[in-house]
Order: structure tokens, then C-alpha cells, then sequence
């Protein structure tokens, strides 16, 4: 049997479903191809979206006309913004959800979109052609592809013909599970391994490793003594991702549960450490690198020996179930010691579980072979997106998965690739990252890894994505509407608040009482909003004028208000960083891909004429971030850019 579409997309995880969709919705004819319709975008490990800059990626796909934010909020069962404590920077908003209503929300999306059909089958082959070869009119160093996708083939023996192809097949590609010296192969328990597929795409020439992670045991609640844990609530205000927010929604939500905390203790680690003989990670089973940030409950011993005790969280899988997450205790320890180190915390003395943590072992393919659009530089219309690109986590899959659907649309309709540069997203970061400088660990994005986070906050990511969306086509009108509603807002608030002079005595006492200095002469209103101790909202009572500005969307208030404040507290903050965002841009605008052949430029140095060879990059700023591009290797290039 043979199929017919524009775009196919492998896998339906978080990068396939928002890959697919946004596909789609740009108009598209699209095919998502899983093995299993019933685990769509299953949560793998942590029945959890957002967190420290992962919670800004997900904004930024909504911004962009994505669906995780959305479908985030219908199953989120507690909310919190964390960092609060610090500057918006890096203020992250993060949702506990509802692990089977999460897959089902999201198979709504699928199913309501057009041009979109999904088939359940396994892809086990690459089907490429030859390009005819022209004259070449670059220097040797810039090669193009020899070979342009042309669909796949499954082991049931359809074929499936497609202009492009996006491989978001996560941790199946001859995925290996472990549990204490037991393996098996699988993508995920109880799920088979993809075979054949690693191998139909390697023989073109791309380049593949191993990588490592886990997940934790799952626990039945009723087995748990909750008066011996500490509680840990959700935020009262009613947060979202979704800058679409409709009232149904809130009417909606589902009931909000709390997560709850304990620690380990010295009993616990004694079984753990007794174990280590048979852990995958110490009898020589795994050799592939795991996520340094996340480590398993075996790794933190070894590496933090004079610790007595690590937090560990218990978090629900929904409100319709009894099982729960132990977040921190991921573990590839044989079951009988897993369960056994967790019984020596009182807590949980008569603890019952329903399956224990392991470890899995899959492919991924070096990112450094991608192009910023996320299509390969040696297969034409071949692109790759989530964990086979080397990164771990929902929100950074999502992420490129977007990129990858929009971009695959672009190059079937012959336009220029969607990038987005590093002062424009946390995606655009993260993409350059892995292009620019490959990995050697599973990838995590952090907040410390953008250099421009004052302007990558989570509470702008429509400012600075919907209009470049809703060109592309992808966002609608609607949500184009909706965010210049809300633009207006702010900018009448900011201008407000800009022009508005506070008199003498107008407000003095009240001044005192909100722990400030009083007034000695007139003042912007704009610069009360900026000291430590006051906001618009403890402002707006005592000012009518003020109370009156406020009077907007009910359903959005919280939301406008925030913005325009941020915006007002750092504005000296923000302005500073768009200057040194404009410096860079300048290397940003030269353009060098296909101007040299590296490997005849003497004047560089050895090292930085093999990374740039390997990388090629696209502009004179990604090749400064390329590590062992030195400072005078950039001015090398750009005495020879004629600058």
C-alpha cells in the first residue's frame, strides 16, 4: 500500500504531536505515524510540563501557535511559578498534570486539526533518491546534500511517499531497559524498541551515539503515611500557559492536588550503596552518557558521598488514580533493593509499588549535522527533532518539534527557514546550542544558558513571537488579535504610568506604611513602581486615576498587569540588553557559510580549521560560539570578509 503526503512525521511524542500539528495548521497535508494511538505524547517520566526555563519554552510554543500550553492547562492539577523569590528573568512557570487526561487532551488537538491523519504502524526505513549534481559555485567547503528524502516504509509494508520527513522517534531507536543486570529492549516499558530504522538512516552518512536515562519507582498512595511528609501546595492565583485563555477553561480545570516532600537517610543509603554492585551504571552494562543535571538516586551517592540525606518528591499522576511519582529517586538498582532502601523511610515502612525505576539506552543522531532549521546537511527535506537531537525533556522536544513542522512547511512551499536567534527565544538558544556546539550529555536548557534572559521572560514570549508566527501562518487571527488587545493594554499602562506625576503629600503616609521613603517632590509615577518595596496593584487603591487605567479584561487583569510592571521595574535592564542583543546582531548579519574553504586558510588555527569545517556555520557570530573558535580566529574571518 502506498501513501501520498507533503509531510510525515515519525513518532508521536511531544516533538511528533507538535511537529504534526503545526505542520497541519499551516496547511500542510500531514501524516503522524505512531505505534501506539493510545500513548500519544505520553509523559515518559514526570507527569510534569514547565520548570526552570523549560516553563519559558513552553510559552513560547503557545506564543507561537503551539498546543502544550493548552493542553497544559485542561489537565493541570497544581500550578506554581518558581523563582519568584528573584528577578522575572527567570521567574518559570511549571504545572503538575494528569498523566491520562494529558495524552487524551492531546489527542483531541490531533484529531481536531485538519489535514492531519494519523497512522499506527512502525517505520523501519528511509526512502531516499539521488539529486542530480549541478556545477558547483561555492568553495569546496561547503557541501551540499547528494541525496533528498522521499518518504519511509513500515515493517507492515506500507510505503508512505512525503516531500519531507521529521524523525522525532524519542528513546525507541534500539532502546535497551535495565533494571539491576536484567535488559531488555524496549523504548519504553513494556514498549518495543524501533530496530532497522538507525541503521536506514546511518548508511547515508549521518553520525550516531548512545545516550542514557531513567525514570523513577511509581507508588501506590495507599501505601503511604502522608502525616510524615511535608506538603507542598500549589499557588492560589490561577496561573496559565496559554495566553489564550478562555473562561471555559477555568470552569473547567481539574481539582488541585498538592505534591508533597521527604528526605532520604543514612539506612537508605547503606541498601543503596550495597546495591551498586549489580547498577547497570557501575558493573559496566551502560557505557552511554546520562543527563548530568537529573542523576539517579545511585549517581548522587557516589558523586556526593557526605551527604546524609537528598530530598526526594512525591508528586500524583492524576486526580483518578492511585499511582504517584517519587521525583529523585530515579534508579536502575535491581527492584528488590529499590524497594527495600525506600522502606527504611517512615513514610513509606509499608510501601507498595507498581513497578520499579530502570534505565534505557537509545540512539541519537550529532545535532552538529543539522542545520538551524533543523534539516540535515546531508539528506534534502530530512529533519530531526527531540531526544534523537541529544536533548532530554518534554518542553525542549516540543520545542524543536514546532521548529522542525514550520520549517518542513517552508521548505515544500521553496521559502527561506524560520530561525530564531538567541535574543529572540530560549528555543533559538537552544537550537544554536546543539548546531553550534553538539552535546556530549543529554541537553537540558537552563536559565544560565541564555545571555539575553532579561528579555526572554516568560511573560513575553508573545511580544516577541505571535506577529513573526501569525506571518508564517501558523497562529491565527485570533490569538494575533488577542495578543495586540493585550499589547495595547500594557503600552496604555506603561504610557500612563510614564506621564502620570505623583504630588507631594498626595500619598505620603501611605507611602510610609508599604515601608518606602515619602515623597520631597513630584515623581513619575513610573518610578514609584520601580522601588523594591511597591506595585501597581498596592499603588492602585491609593491613586483613582490609577484604579481607573486598571479597568480591562477581567479575564486577563492578572496578566496585563504583570507585563506593564516588569516592564516598567527593568526598564533600564531591558534597554541595556536590546543594546548588547543589537552589537551582536552585527556578526549575526555577516553571513560566511560558502565563502571558504577552512582547511586552505592558514592564518587560522589548526583546531578552528577543522571545527569550522565540520560545523560550516551560517554566520560569523555562530562561528564564534563554536568552542575552540578563539577571538583572533573571528578577526581572521573578518579581515577576510573585506571588513
Amino acid at each position: 500500500m502506498t501513501m501520498n503526503y507533503d509531510i510525515v512525521v515519525v513518532g508521536a511524542g511531544h516533538a511528533g504531536c507538535e511537529a504534526a500539528c503545526a505542520a497541519a495548521n499551516m496547511g500542510a497535508r500531514t501524516l503522524l505515524i505512531t505505534m501506539d494511538m493510545n500513548k500519544i505524547a505520553q509523559m515518559s517520566c514526570n507527569p510534569a510540563i514547565g520548570g526552570i526555563a523549560k516553563g519559558q519554552i513552553v510559552r513560547e510554543i503557545d506564543a507561537l501557535g503551539g498546543q502544550t500550553g493548552l493542553v497544559t492547562d485542561a489537565t493541570s492539577i497544581q500550578f506554581r511559578m518558581l523563582n519568584v523569590g528573584k528577578g522575572p528573568a527567570v521567574w518559570s512557570p511549571r504545572a503538575q498534570c494528569d498523566r491520562g487526561k494529558f495524552i487524551w487532551e492531546w489527542r483531541k488537538k490531533l484529531d481536531e486539526t485538519d489535514k492531519l491523519d494519523i497512522w499506527q504502524d512502525q517505520v523501519c526505513e528511509l526512502v531516499t533518491e539521488a539529486i542530480t549534481p549541478t556545477l558547483p559555485t561555492a568553495p569546496a567547503a561547503t557541501t551540499s546534500p547528494t541525496l533528498r528524502v522521499t518518504g519511509v516504509r513500515t515493517i507492515w509494508g506500507a510505503e508512505i511517499k512525503a516531500r519531507c520527513v521529521i524523525i522525532t522517534a524519542g528513546t525507541f531507536l534500539n532502546g535497551l531497559l535495565h533494571i539491576g543486570r536484567r535488559m531488555l529492549a524496549g523504548g519504553r516499558i513494556a514498549e518495543p524498541a524501533v530496530t532497522g530504522l538507525t541503521e536506514s538512516i546511518c548508511r547515508h552518512g549521518i553520525r550516531t551515539a548512545r545516550m542514557k536515562t531513567g525514570t523513577p519507582v511509581r507508588i501506590d498512595k495507599r501505601s503511604v503515611d502522608f502525616s510524615l511528609l511535608t506538603e507542598q501546595p500549589g499557588e492560589q492565583r490561577p496561573y496559565l500557559f496559554s495566553y489564550m485563555y478562555s473562561a471555559t477553561a477555568k470552569n473547567k480545570a481539574l481539582p488541585q492536588l498538592p505534591c508533597w516532600t521527604v528526605e532520604t537517610n543514612d539506612e537508605v543509603h547503606k541498601i543503596l550503596r550495597g546495591g551498586l554492585a549489580d547498577s547497570p551504571l557501575y558493573n559496566g552494562q551502560i557505557h552511554s552518557i546520562g543527563p548530568r543535571y537529573c542523576p539517579s538516586i545511585e549517581t548522587k551517592l557516589v558523586t556526593f558521598p557526605d551527604r546524609v540525606k537528598h530530598p526526594l518528591f512525591l508528586e500524583p499522576e492524576g486526580t483518578d488514580t492511585n499511582e504517584m511519582y517519587l521525583n529523585g529517586f530515579s534508579s536502575s538498582l535491581p527492584m528488590d533493593v529499590q524497594i527495600e532502601a525506600l522502606k527504611k523511610i517512615p513514610a513509606f515502612r509499608d510501601i507498595k509499588v507498581y513497578r520499579p525505576g530502570y534505565a534505557i539506552e537509545y540512539d541519537f543522531f550529532d545535532p552538529t549535522q543539522l542545520e538551524h532549521s533543523l534539516e540535515s546537511k546531508i539528506i534534502d527535506g530530512l529533519f530531526f527533532a527531540g531526544q534523537v537531537n541529544g536533548t532530554t525533556g518534554y518542553e525542549e522536544a516540543a520545542g524543536q518539534g514546532i521548529v522542525a513542522g514550520i520549517n518542513a512547511v517552508l521548505k515544500c512551499d521553496g521559502k527561506e527557514p524560520f530561525v530564531m536567534k538567541r535574543d529572540e527565544s530560549y528555543i533559538g538558544v537552544l537550537i544554536d546550542d546543539l548546531v553550534t556546539k553538539g552535546v556530549d550529555e543529554p541537553y537540558r536548557m537552563f536559565t544560565s544558558r541564555a545571555e539575553y534572559r532579561i528579555l526572554l521572560r516568560q511573560d513575553d514570549a508573545d511580544r516577541r513571537l505571535t506577529e513573526k508566527s501569525y506571518k508564517l501562518g501558523l497562529a491565527k487571527k485570533e490569538r494575533y488579535d488577542s495578543w495586540i488587545e493585550k499589547k495595547n493594554w500594557i503600552d496604555e499602562i506603561e504610557r500612563f504610568c510614564e506621564n502620570y506625576t505623583v504630588k507631594v503629600n498626595q500619598i505620603d503616609s501611605e507611602l510610609e506604611s508599604l515601608g518606602t521613603t515619602p515623597l520631597h517632590f513630584g515623581t513619575k509615577l513610573s518610578e514609584l513602581i520601580s522601588r523594591p518595596q511597591l506595585s501597581i496593584k498596592a499603588l492602585a487603591p491609593l491613586l483613582p486615576e490609577l484604579q481607573k487605567m486598571l479597568e480591562q479584561p477581567e479575564n486577563r487583569k492578572e496578566e496585563i498587569i504583570e507585563a506593564a510592571e516588569i516592564r516598567i521595574k527593568y526598564k533600564g535592564y531591558i534597554e541595556r540588553e536590546n543594546l548588547v542583543a543589537e552589537k551582536m546582531h552585527r556578526l549575526e548579519n555577516i553571513r560566511i557559510k560558502g565563502h571558504f574553504n577552512y582547511n586552505e586558510i592558514q592564518s587560522l588555527s589548526t583546531e578552528a580549521r577543522q571545527k569550522l569545517t565540520a560545523i560550516n556555520p551560517e554566520t560569523l557570530a555562530q562561528a564564534s560560539r563554536i568552542p575552540g573558535i578563539s577571538p583572533s580566529d573571528v578577526n581572521v574571518l573578518l579581515v577576510l570578509m573585506g571588513r
